[in-house]
């Protein structure tokens, strides 16, 4: 009797261990970072609409999606995005009361929502975001112009690894 027990037991588990396992699928999970305010990726528009939304205008709220061309490499303050087009927008963070990673953003996906405007950027802060950006000296000095363009202030910030 004790030999049937235990050859039963052996048996249903043989039987348990042999039996197919549904195939599982290592789950994909996207890193999110999020800097300022807390926002969500809801209703951001690309950079197509957003030239839309902006056009006419001086400026304009609105969570915009892009793509991170460069971060300020001294301390995290700023961060260039494509526009398209060959079009970039420097874009900083509000009350300078937060910061991106200096290294390792570019061509990550960000969204961010803020304020747009236009905005003239005189020549000695030019070359101050120039030193910030690792430029040389020859290039820092090469800037002899304002630069008239759309900034961005964020006050939250979402970078998708």
């Amino acid at each position: 009797m004790r030999y049937l027990i235990i050859f039963a037991a052996t048996a249903s588990l043989f039987a348990a261990c042999s039996s197919p396992q549904p195939e599982t699928t290592p789950e994909v999970v996207e890193l999110i970072n999020y800097y300022g305010d807390t926002i969500t990726a809801d209703g951001a528009v690309a950079p197509d609409e957003f030239a839309a939304m902006i056009s006419g205008k001086d400026s304009v709220e609105v969570k915009l999606q892009a793509n991170i061309i460069q971060t300020c490499q001294v301390k995290g303050c700023w961060m260039t995005v494509d526009l398209g087009n060959g079009e970039e927008m420097r874009v900083k963070f509000k009350d300078y009361g937060f910061f991106v990673p200096t290294e390792g953003a570019e061509g990550k996906t960000v969204i961010m929502e803020g304020f747009a405007f236009t905005d003239t950027i005189s020549v000695d802060h030019l070359r101050h975001l120039a030193e910030d950006a690792g430029k040389t000296e020859e290039e820092i000095l090469a800037i002899n112009e304002p630069e008239v363009g759309i900034n961005f202030e964020a006050h939250g910030v979402i970078i998708k690894d």
